[in-house]
């Protein structure tokens, strides 16, 4: 046992350095004075001064921001009324094939996706730009959402609800007094990878945006394109740097969701 876990630990420490590798190459290179990758020269902060002095980036930054809170926001809240309808479902051949439909959205490939939107944007008349790509981030994100909630549901007891109406409580006190306290974790876990997937998000934005109208990945996407410049590096690095925060603070806010005891503000009639 103990030579399988060192072997078990040499095998993570490889794994997490391939995967690491290529970020902190370019985070390494943010600083070099030089502007190239090919030899660091000096260090640097020029790259990132270069960034925040760019007027037109910022904008996309912003517009960034804004799509990925209001979709994450709402996705949320869709996704909570999703779970909880999949979950009161009482056929099971029927609940099978709504998760199935739910999964099919997050496994089906983001070029389809992007595509099917595309095509359905035309169609109906919507200007490609913030609106569709608002919407297509929203759906990309509902089912990630159910994905987190509706575990959190099937763990809940069917007595806890019992419980409450025997003590009288409403349909609407159950649900915000004992159902979301109970599924908590799930839903901040959703509203996070909801977050980081729209953030992040490529594909799909590349297909929806419009003239005029960009994000942070589509944004990088095209100066990449234009040629190697280090202020992509530093762009990237800071973006690498938000994922971790929202990470390592979702990691703090479950932990301490976890420590409440679900139902903990008790019921009243």
């Amino acid at each position: 046992m103990g030579r399988n876990g060192k072997l078990s630990n040499v095998y993570l420490a490889v794994v997490f350095a391939i995967l690491y590798a290529p970020i902190a190459y370019l985070i390494f290179y943010s600083f070099n004075s030089g502007g190239h990758m090919r030899g660091f020269e000096g260090f640097t902060l020029e790259w990132y001064r270069e960034v925040f002095a760019d007027t037109r980036l910022l904008i996309i930054v912003l517009n960034t921001f804004i799509i990925a809170l209001l979709s994450s926001a709402i996705s949320t809240i869709l996704g909570v009324a999703g779970a909880l309808a999949i979950y009161h479902v009482r056929r099971k051949r029927t609940k099978n094939t709504l998760l199935s439909l739910n999964n099919v959205l997050i496994v089906s490939p983001d070029v389809i996706i992007g595509a099917s939107f595309l095509i359905l944007f035309t169609m109906i008349g919507i200007k490609l730009g913030f609106t569709s790509v608002l919407l297509s981030h929203i759906a990309f994100s509902v089912p990630i959402v159910v994905i987190m909630v509706l575990p959190k549901l099937q763990e809940m007891s069917p007595t806890l609800m019992d419980a409450a109406r025997d003590l009288g409580a409403g349909s609407w006190q159950i649900l915000t007094r004992v159902v979301l306290p109970y599924v908590k974790p799930g839903i901040f876990a959703g509203f996070f990878m909801a977050l980081t997937y729209s953030l992040d998000d490529f594909a799909v934005t590349f297909f929806v945006t419009g003239n005029g109208y960009s994000t942070l990945s589509v944004e990088i996407y095209s100066r990449a394109r234009q040629g190697v410049s280090l202020s992509i590096n530093a762009l990237s690095t800071l973006l690498f740097l938000l994922t971790v925060l929202l990470v390592v603070g979702y990691y703090f806010i479950n932990r301490r969701a976890s420590r409440i005891p679900a139902g903990g503000k008790g019921l009243r009639p």
